[in-house]
Formats: structure tokens, C-alpha cells, sequence
């Protein structure tokens, strides 16, 4: 018999019965055929005596008679108040996020299995047994701060039903909310903004990730897009995920929920300077108050960058384009891309076909431009290809001035017939 299973009613019954006059030896051989222990046959017996055969049947209750960690109905309370306050602000609320609150607040802050099963009991929290562990997890995560940034975009709302676009750029090792930048929509400048803005912050990364979005990164185009060509001209080695493999991004995904939690307990902003100053907000709660449950320890993203010393910058590449360029003495340089050319070798800017040449077709060339002049200039050599005044308005082509031949005129055939 087990040591914590109760004993049988029958063997009870047969001890409360037991007779005084029973021969020597046999209290031993009715504990081995049933299975007890001496100990706990005399027990038996002495309570028998005490308080009568009946109250011999049922065995007793196993709780102990005190019990000084159970939690007080004011702690209850204060948990469940937390809970509520830090719902309410948009914030995450579940037992290890309120543990972490309690503490800071000075508060006795109860265990997150005693805090979840306290929520259950009072039905704010829903049960998932289905939910796969933690522990059962597989993360990768860069070693140190700057090794690599995650950017990714997300549509929002202002009033009127409006839409725009909130960036989101964060450090893949201590999930630090790098840069956000609020935009009217998903566009190349925005997204060299945002890095930019980061940048400035933080410092040059070695890698950036990003999906495979036309203003981000649409090398699986055949383009090389204004994002790339910035960041690669720092150095930074711009890496996508698998076209519809979101979760390569699944960082920057569970950021935007967190985003949205916070946004949605707030006064839907009017401007995308409104909406700014709300996601700024977010970013300063998100990085210094709000602990991490994805980092060791469950510290905030702040306290993960500062313990780990971030990456070396990368080096920046050396510019291809010639000092002595007319482009390049005109100054006040355009960001533009860097794009392959065409099967029939001409590049398309800004709606104006411009002409470079069918031997070059399936080539890349960097376009650099200012408000009078535009040139292409070789990826692969940094040599110099073409340039042209900026078009007239209205002009749609652009030729090289390289004419592809005289029309070859077909020799008079005498016909059989004559």
C-alpha cells in the first residue's frame, strides 16, 4: 500500500474490532497480509479507543491546521487592482507582468503560479491547456546589441478613418525599441528616416532585417531599392525572410500586438504628429518600465542593451562615384536607387525612360541625381556611364545618342516569274 493512500474502510473496521485478548504475534501478521505498518495499525487503535469505532471509518482530513503562506483577501485585492490599472493603460497584464509591477510598486508580490491561479479563480484570466510551454520554445537571438535590427511596417488609423503607416525598427538581441517613425504611407524615404533616426541613436548595426516589401528591400525584383543602397553604403548587410514566411520577422510582429495593445486604450490622434508622440510614449514605456518576458530574467529591453556590449560597426563602403562628376560637384545629392537595367536597356526614374544601352541589359547601375543633372555610373567598376540634363517637363524618353545602326535596305530581288 502506498504511503499517502488512505487505508482500506474494511481494515479499519477490522482494527476498531480488534480484541483485547488477540495471541501474541498476531497484530504483526494482520499488518503484513494487509499491507500497513505497525505504526500505523497502533495508531489506528488508539484513536478507536479515543474517540469510538464510528469516527474510525472516515479517515481524516490531511490539511494542515495552519497555513502561514496563504495569501490574505487584501493581496488578493491588490493583485486583482494591478491587474486591472495596467489593462487598462494598454500595458501587458498577465501574472508575470503584474508580479514585476507589485515589486516596483513596493508591494508583496505574490508568486506568478500563485497570481495565475488567482486570476482563474476569479475569472479574469481564461485557461489554455492547450498552449504549448515556454520552455518548449526554439529562439534564436543575435549575441550582442547592433549585431542585428528587425524593421518592419504596420498600417494604422487617425480619425476620420484615415490611414497611414507606423515603422518599427528594433535590436534583435535585447529587443530594444531602436526608432519608430509615423508616415503617411509605406515609402522608401520613410523607411531611410526611420534608419536614419535609429542610426543617430544608436549606433551603425551589422545586418538588417527587413521582409521582401517594394520599400524596403525588393532585391528578389531584381531591384536594389533606396533602403539597400543607403544601408549598404554604411556597410550594413541587408538580409530578408522567405516571401510569405512571416515568421522569419516574428519579432517585429509580436511588437506591432504589443503596439496596438497600448494604442488601442488610447484617444485615436487626429495627426500623424499626435500619433507620434503616442508611440514615442509607447517606446519609453516599452524600453525602460515594461519587463521583457522573451529575455532572460525578464528585464526590460533597456537593461539588456546595457548589459552586453554592442557589435562593431561595420565599415562603410567607399562612394563609387567620381569627386571631378559634374553630379557631384553640383551638390545637394538626391537619394536614389541603385536598379538593374532592362532587357531593352533603358531605367525608368521618376516616369522618364532613360536610354543606357541594350549591351548593359541585366547590369546595376547607381543613379545619382540633383535638380539639374542625373548620371549612371557602373556598380561593378564605379565608372561613370552616362549623364544627361534633367528633361524637360513633358519628355518622356531619353536617348544614349548612340544610334543602333543604319536600317539595312533590302536588295531588289528579280522575280522567277519575269
Amino acid at each position: 500500500m502506498s504511503r499517502n493512500e488512505p487505508v482500506d474502510p474494511r481494515v479499519r473496521l477490522a482494527i476498531a474490532q480488534w480484541p483485547d485478548d488477540a495471541p501474541r504475534g498476531a497484530v504483526t501478521t494482520f499488518c503484513v497480509e494487509h499491507c500497513i505498518s505497525r505504526k500505523t495499525f497502533y495508531l489506528l487503535r488508539s484513536r478507536a479507543i479515543a474517540e469510538g469505532p464510528a469516527a474510525l471509518l472516515e479517515p481524516k482530513s490531511r490539511r494542515p491546521h495552519t497555513s502561514p503562506t496563504q495569501l490574505g483577501d487584501d493581496i488578493k485585492t491588490q493583485a486583482l487592482r494591478v491587474r486591472a490599472s495596467l489593462e487598462q493603460s494598454g500595458l501587458d497584464h498577465g501574472p508575470i507582468s503584474v508580479h514585476a509591477k507589485m515589486a516596483a510598486m513596493g508591494m508583496p508580490a505574490p508568486s506568478t503560479a500563485s497570481l495565475s491561479r488567482m486570476f482563474r479563480d476569479a475569472g479574469v484570466a481564461r485557461v489554455a491547456p492547450n498552449k504549448r510551454p515556454r520552455a518548449s520554445y526554439r529562439r534564436f537571438v543575435y549575441p550582442a546589441p547592433n549585431a542585428c535590427w528587425q524593421l518592419d511596417a504596420t498600417e494604422y488609423v487617425l480619425t476620420g478613418g484615415r490611414k497611414c503607416v507606423i515603422f518599427q525598427l528594433i535590436d534583435d538581441h535585447s529587443r530594444l525599441a531602436v526608432a519608430s517613425h509615423v508616415a503617411a504611407g509605406e515609402t522608401s524615404d520613410a523607411a531611410v528616416h526611420v534608419v536614419a533616426k535609429g542610426i543617430a541613436a544608436h549606433g551603425v548595426p551589422q545586418r538588417l532585417l527587413t521582409d521582401n516589401g517594394v520599400a524596403l528591400n525588393p532585391s528578389r525584383r531584381g531591384i536594389v531599392g533606396q533602403l539597400v543602397d543607403y544601408v549598404t553604403r554604411l556597410g550594413v548587410q541587408p538580409i530578408t525572410g522567405k516571401p510569405y514566411k512571416p515568421t522569419t520577422q516574428g519579432k517585429n510582429e509580436r511588437f506591432h500586438q504589443t503596439l496596438f495593445r497600448y494604442l488601442h486604450k488610447q484617444s485615436l490622434a487626429a495627426t500623424l504628429g499626435e500619433l507620434q508622440a503616442q508611440v514615442d510614449e509607447f517606446d519609453m514605456i516599452y524600453n525602460t518600465e515594461r519587463p521583457h518576458q522573451g529575455l532572460p530574467g525578464h528585464v526590460t529591453p533597456q537593461q539588456a542593451w546595457d548589459t552586453t556590449p554592442a557589435a562593431e560597426p561595420p565599415r562603410p563602403l567607399v562612394a563609387a562615384t567620381p569627386s571631378s562628376s559634374p553630379v557631384a560637384a553640383a551638390g545637394a545629392l538626391l537619394p536614389e536607387n541603385t536598379r538593374r537595367v532592362t532587357v531593352s536597356g533603358g531605367i525608368k526614374v521618376k516616369g522618364v525612360k532613360f536610354q543606357i544601352g541594350s549591351h548593359l541589359a541585366g547590369t546595376l547601375v547607381t543613379i545619382v541625381r540633383d535638380k539639374e543633372m542625373i548620371a549612371f555610373y557602373s556598380v561593378s567598376t564605379g565608372e561613370l556611364i552616362i549623364e544627361h540634363p534633367w528633361p524637360e517637363p513633358g519628355i518622356r524618353y531619353v536617348s544614349n545618342g548612340h544610334p543602333r545602326g543604319p536600317r539595312k535596305t533590302p536588295e531588289p530581288q528579280t522575280s522567277p516569274m519575269s
